[in-house]
């Protein structure tokens, strides 16, 4: 049952980010800027339809690059499946905190206004810890050593995106972003 809800866990995060980026778009917002800036970002699609495909060949008995597993715990799985979970409910109070605010990517031709409320005022990033607890989550359900790649991957990532929004974040909002940066954590 682990293995489905983490199969579960991919769809219901697209599903999330595509139906905020149709929303903005039906209010005429373009959510899309990814790449914009930096034309490696290209580079992640693959690799995330690659990580896609790995969960759900594990979760489907479908054919798989690898089934060595470093440990194999019911325990570890529940555990993994709580953690997936509490990665979707933070992913999705994040979009809902973010409203109209909501980019794919760095806009910065049109910026709205800093967002430090609802999940912000608890993180800065609370978008990048869902994707990570959800990283970690699945982790736990399958365990395998391309899925741990893919975490320390994802962490790297993840924190070279925080800190190129962040120079963007304090040349656009200035102090109020510093003063921000004073109150919240960067992560939790």
């Amino acid at each position: 049952m682990a293995h489905y809800l983490a199969a579960l866990t991919i769809v219901l995060l697209l599903a999330m980010v595509l139906i905020r980026v149709w929303l903005l778009k039906g209010i005429g917002i373009r959510a899309i800027y990814f790449g914009n800036i930096d034309r490696k970002d290209f580079l992640i699609p693959p690799f995330a339809l690659f990580y896609f495909y790995m969960v759900f060949a594990s979760a489907f008995h479908l054919p798989n690059a690898s089934t060595q597993e470093f440990f194999h715990s019911e325990a570890a799985s529940d555990v993994g499946v709580f953690v997936c979970l509490i990665g979707l409910a933070l992913f999705l109070w994040s979009l809902v905190s973010f409203g109209r605010s909501f980019r794919v990517g760095i806009d910065v031709t049109h910026p709205n206004k800093l967002v430090m409320t609802g999940a912000f005022a608890v993180s800065r990033n609370p978008i990048y810890v869902a994707f990570m607890l959800i990283l970690i989550g699945q982790f736990l359900i399958f365990s395998n050593w391309i899925l741990l790649v893919y975490v320390c991957a994802g962490v790297w990532l993840t924190r070279r995106q925080i800190l190129r929004e962040e120079v963007f974040l304090k040349t656009q909002y200035g102090q109020e972003y510093a003063d921000y940066c004073k109150r919240v954590r960067r992560y939790l």
